[in-house]
């Protein structure tokens, strides 16, 4: 019986050895096929990591030129609203101004052209009027002026 007691210990043991190989086997494959898999499965990683950053590029890009665009319309409405109060602040310094010179006695530029045009007119009035009558005139000086010199000789005469 001895030797069926060392022939089933020889074959327990030669089984566990057998198993301890095929694990060891089976690890060292498992690890080949990582190795093989990981490769690829690495390059498939990277192949996703470059396809995520061209959307996540185009995105911000996107967004960077809705951004410009808000700026700009933002830029545009500022200068129209500073352009309108610039013109209100405009009109409040003239008006103010205006209201000033008036208090002083200082004639308005209206007021300044209608007498301008009102010497305009005067002046042609008076070129017409002396067009009339410088003929006349001159005919009253030459006939009055011997008459003139008579009436002077008589009072010195006298």
């Amino acid at each position: 019986m001895a030797t069926s007691k060392d022939d089933k210990t020889d074959n327990s043991s030669d089984r566990i050895k057998d198993s301890a190989q095929q694990i060891w086997l089976a690890g060292l494959g498992a690890f080949a096929k990582m190795q093989q898999e990981g490769s690829k499965a690495f390059e498939a990683l990277v192949k996703d990591g470059a396809g995520m950053q061209k959307k996540t590029q185009q995105a911000a890009e996107e967004t960077l030129a809705q951004a410009q665009q808000r700026m700009a319309g933002f830029a545009s409405e500022f200068g129209t609203k500073a352009a309108g109060q610039w013109g209100k602040l405009e009109n409040i310094f003239e008006d103010r101004v205006a209201r000033a010179l008036e208090k002083l006695g200082v004639p308005s530029a209206a007021d300044v052209a209608a007498l301008q045009a009102r010497i305009e007119t005067l002046e042609a009035q008076l070129k017409q009027r002396d067009a009339k009558t410088s003929p006349v005139r001159a005919t009253r000086k030459t006939a009055t002026a011997p008459a003139a010199k008579k009436t002077l000789r008589r009072t010195k005469a006298g």
